[in-house]
């Protein structure tokens, strides 16, 4: 896995909300109907992002780099809610007690990995990598690491791929655990780690490219990177513009308020 000189340290920054703090009236959300008229923080570039500007015409919509710093806002008071994928949210909340979440039926979601459109090489093996997760139990231990019961994080060992020869960029917004972000100098999650088994099963060295998360699809486009692994969920705008896999999770878009 690659070390990373310079990035936002996404732990730091969750454990930093617990600082933060922030006086306003108390608005009341008890569900996704009571977003309308709302200022709402999301992350740019994505479902949460696209849901908000599709389905509420009287929302105030912020868009940040990361669900952490929008939910800074959230905390300082400069927003009313913030909508985030599922577990990334509980994460959040976990390490901030005046922070909660919203239930109530809302953006449903399927992850997969990302390719430059055409590149059908590179998605069989993917497609491949995961089937063979899914059946021999691998995928279960993934769930079991990075998303247990105890909420108690326990990273794999680094699955290396070939020493030699050609190289895979695995293109990634560091800011979304526990799929992605920073643990020390490393980026890990389960995206990190699924990763590490496709550059494996591809016969390649993984890299990991970390960057913003509405960079990820023009830098797959431009060759900078090989595929995307960034709990990107499957949309038809975006299958204009990549290939993806077969799924590998599904989550849902909820609601962060404070209490």
């Amino acid at each position: 896995m690659k070390k990373i000189v310079s990035v936002c340290v996404v732990m730091f920054f969750v454990s930093a909300l617990v600082f933060a703090g922030g006086s306003k009236e108390k608005v009341t959300i008890a569900s996704a109907a009571d977003l309308e008229g709302k200022k709402v923080g999301v992350q740019a570039g994505t479902t949460g992002e696209l849901y908000v500007q599709e389905n509420y015409s009287d929302v105030k919509l912020v868009s940040f780099k990361s669900g952490i710093d929008a939910a800074l806002d959230l905390k300082n008071g400069a927003l009313d809610a913030v909508v985030l994928d599922e577990l990334p949210a509980k994460e959040i909340v976990s390490k901030n007690p005046s922070l909660m979440i919203v239930t109530d039926k809302f953006a449903k979601e399927e992850y997969a990995i990302a390719v430059k459109k055409g590149n059908k090489v590179l998605l069989d093996s993917i497609n491949g990598t995961i089937q063979t997760l899914k059946s021999n139990g691998g995928y279960e231990k993934l769930i079991a690491a990075f998303m247990p019961a105890d909420g108690k994080i326990k990273i794999p060992p680094v699955l290396t791929g070939s020493a030699q020869g050609k190289t895979v960029k695995l293109g990634t917004n560091a800011a979304f655990p526990p799929f992605e972000y920073v643990e020390g100098t490393e980026i890990v999650g389960f995206d990190i780690t699924m990763g590490q088994y496709i550059a494996k099963n591809f016969n390649a060295k993984l890299e990991v490219v970390d960057m913003a998360f509405d960079s990820l699809i023009p830098a797959l486009s431009s060759g900078a990177i090989d595929f995307i692994a960034a709990g990107m969920s499957v949309t038809e705008e975006r299958k204009k513009n990549v290939d993806f896999s077969e799924p590998y999770f599904a989550s849902e878009q909820v609601i962060i308020i404070k209490k």
